[in-house]
């Protein structure tokens, strides 16, 4: 059953009480963020206080860290402390392939994820999600739109290509991919806007940078009630047409084939899973 990645709330690995905290919100995933985040004068003693936070119980929840770039003095070391104690390492700036490779040996066994967020890095998604060590793509929208030099639009239009192009890596090679955040934390509606865009692109969830917008997120990237009742409307009647020897059957006037069936009981153990983890 694959873990759910709805929410995946990013915590600077320098605040002490918000990863504390952390350990009480309703997120399917966390990455603590070792580089945006924390200024340059805090990263060791960031590093050290990650370390001591992630000895603690985070429950269900994923535990991604996002580590410096290894083009900076902190990004080695960084990858060092935390080859293990966290469920993946978020490696920044993903433009190829050879950029996992540097910090895979320095992580032998816990899984890299790779931030999406450069042009270069568009234009070989394909390679850096055949990796063999990579299992998540997350979308750096903001630093991706500063490399473009795009304006903002509530659509998203100069981000599309870019959008597309990682989804479609990231379903070639099975790989969990997470949409980019929505800045204004307090725009409970353009939130909400931009996660459905999100959730219909066919993206597993949204990164989000404050705790008010995990319900929103969770609501919108978890399968709703009249889903569930219609994928389970799907495999029933699907089941009835089989045992008559057909190859397809007809539910409210719309024909359900054997890839509707594959969706819907996925989306099925997602809910399980879900349920799973309490939120």
């Amino acid at each position: 059953m694959t873990r759910p990645y709805r929410s995946v709330l990013y915590i600077p690995a320098s605040n002490a009480r918000a990863m504390d905290k952390a350990r009480t919100l309703a997120a399917d995933a966390i990455i603590f963020d070792l580089e945006d985040a924390v200024a340059p004068s805090e990263k060791v003693g960031a590093r050290d206080l990650l370390a001591q936070a992630l000895l603690a119980d985070y429950g269900a929840r994923a535990r991604i860290v996002r580590i410096n770039g290894f083009d900076t003095e902190w990004g080695e070391s960084d990858a060092r402390a935390f080859a293990r104690g966290a469920d993946a390492v978020l490696i920044p700036k993903v433009s190829r392939s050879a950029d996992l490779d540097r910090v895979a040996d320095f992580v032998p066994e816990t899984p890299l994820w790779a931030m999406m967020e450069t042009a270069e890095g568009m234009l070989n998604a394909s390679e850096i999600a055949a990796h063999p060590r990579i299992r998540g793509m997350v979308m750096g929208t903001n630093d991706l739109a500063k490399e473009l030099n795009a304006r903002f639009r509530a659509d998203r239009l100069p981000m599309m290509a870019g959008l597309g192009l990682c989804l479609l890596a990231a379903r070639a090679h099975g790989r969990v991919i997470v949409d980019g955040v929505f800045n204004a934390f307090k725009d409970e509606e353009g939130l909400r806007a931009e996660c459905e865009q999100g959730r219909d692109l066919g993206f597993d969830g949204k990164t989000l940078i404050h705790p008010a917008q995990l319900s929103v997120a969770n609501e919108i990237f978890g399968p709703s009630e009249a889903e569930l009742d219609l994928a389970r409307r799907q495999i029933e009647a699907y089941e009835a047409a089989r045992l008559q020897g057909k190859g397809v059957a007809v539910l409210d006037g719309r024909i359900v084939e054997n890839l509707h069936i594959v969706s819907a009981r996925a989306m099925l153990a997602k809910a399980e899973a879900i349920a799973k983890l309490g939120s």
